[in-house]
């Protein structure tokens, strides 16, 4: 069974940084894309950044990100480096993967991690 087992996020201040990481776990036999979604209250969830296996590690991010996050990966671990964050970046992270390396994700969540940003 693949599990996705999240760790960092917590509170910091407008214009702080915080690293989340993810790592998949378990059997795979397909190659998967990995990332993180985000749900606020009352919002939707939106995908923030994704990183294929294949493609040299293609990324996509949130327009209202780029710049300011960064996503990396190293197998089956990924990383999210997130600078200048801004009270609206505050949400429920959740990692997630996409089977046949498909970017959007969605097949397999994780539990999620709380990112606050408040002064």
């Amino acid at each position: 069974q693949v599990q996705l087992v999240e760790s960092g996020g917590g509170l910091v201040q407008p214009g702080g940084s915080l690293r989340l990481s993810c790592v998949a776990s378990g059997s795979i036999f397909s190659i998967v894309a990995m990332g993180w979604y985000r749900q606020a209250p009352g919002k939707e969830r939106e995908l923030v950044a994704s990183i294929t296996a294949g493609g040299g590690g293609i990324t996509k991010y949130a327009d209202s990100v780029k710049g300011r996050f960064t996503i990396s990966r190293v197998k089956r671990t990924i990383a999210l480096e997130m600078n200048n964050l801004k009270p609206e970046d505050a949400a429920v992270y959740y990692c997630s993967l996409g089977w046949e390396d498909n970017p959007l994700l969605g097949d397999l969540w994780g539990q999620g991690t709380q990112v606050t940003v408040s002064s």
